[in-house]
């Protein structure tokens, strides 16, 4: 379903956002991770990794191609979460992966990265 959403910045987008509805809205439980003020990396639903953990920010950005110049600033601790998460997973497993996707690789209309370890579950 597309809903209609105000950016902080003041644009309108329609998206299909599963993280704002759900993970942010606190219908779909998550197990976090790792969380600031305004970023959020929590444990994947369903998960497609031994190891997938989701970043995401709190505030509602479509994709990495629609940040805008007031969205620097959360970029960077966006990256800053991503990176402290990819540390703690090479860390503990030796080496990880770090991705996000955009156009219709991209399910869920939110800007989000994976960070994941291991071979394919499916």
């Amino acid at each position: 379903m597309l809903k209609s959403r105000r950016t902080s910045c003041g644009g309108i987008i329609l998206s299909e956002d599963f993280y704002c509805d759900e993970v942010l809205s606190g219908r779909t439980s998550v197990r976090k991770v790792f969380e600031t003020e305004n970023v959020l990396a929590y444990h994947h639903t369903r998960p497609f990794y031994p190891v997938h953990i989701v970043t995401i920010p709190k505030k509602h950005i479509s994709s990495l191609l629609t940040l805008e110049q007031c969205d620097n600033e959360l970029l960077i601790e966006l990256m800053d979460v991503v990176k402290k998460v990819a540390s703690q997973v090479q860390s503990e497993y030796g080496a990880c992966r770090v991705l996000t996707n955009l156009g219709k690789y991209q399910d869920s209309k939110h800007l989000h990265f994976h960070v994941f370890y291991g071979e394919p579950l499916r």
